[in-house]
C-alpha cells in the first residue's frame, strides 16, 4: 500500500530545501527581534503613580523611584506591597510582550506545523 502525502509534503528535494530556508529565516528573523527585545525599555507606575520602575527586555529593573510621601516607617508593608505589584507587572508586560512579537515571526511560517508551547 502506497501512501499519498498532500502536494508540497514531502515532494523531493526541492521542498525541503525550500523549507530549510524558510526554518533558517525564521531562525534569523527571531534573533534579530530577541535583541530588540532585550534592548527595549518598559516605564511601569505603581501606587497611584507613588513608585515609578523602568525594566528592561532582559527582566532587569534599571530604575526605581518611590515619592517621599508613601514612605511610612510605621506602614513598611503597604510599600512594600507596592514594590511588589510593580515589579510584577513590569516582568509580566516584558514576557506579554516577548511572546507576541515572537509569535508573531513563528505564525507566518506556512507549511511547518504549530509547535504548543514553544513561545
Amino acid at each position: 500500500m502506497k501512501v499519498r502525502l498532500p502536494k508540497g509534503v514531502g515532494g523531493g528535494p526541492q521542498d525541503m530545501n525550500s523549507l530549510m530556508r524558510q526554518a533558517q529565516k525564521m531562525q534569523e528573523d527571531m534573533a534579530a527581534k530577541q535583541a530588540e527585545l532585550e534592548e527595549r525599555t518598559y516605564d511601569i507606575s505603581a501606587g497611584g503613580g507613588m513608585v515609578n520602575l523602568t525594566i528592561n527586555g532582559r527582566k532587569e529593573v534599571t530604575s526605581l523611584s518611590i515619592k517621599p510621601e508613601i514612605v511610612d516607617p510605621d506602614d513598611i508593608e503597604t510599600l512594600e506591597d507596592i514594590l511588589i505589584a510593580a515589579v510584577n507587572e513590569a516582568i509580566k508586560r516584558v514576557e506579554d510582550t516577548n511572546s507576541e512579537e515572537m509569535a508573531g515571526i513563528a505564525g507566518p511560517m506556512s507549511g511547518m506545523p504549530g509547535i504548543p508551547g514553544l513561545f
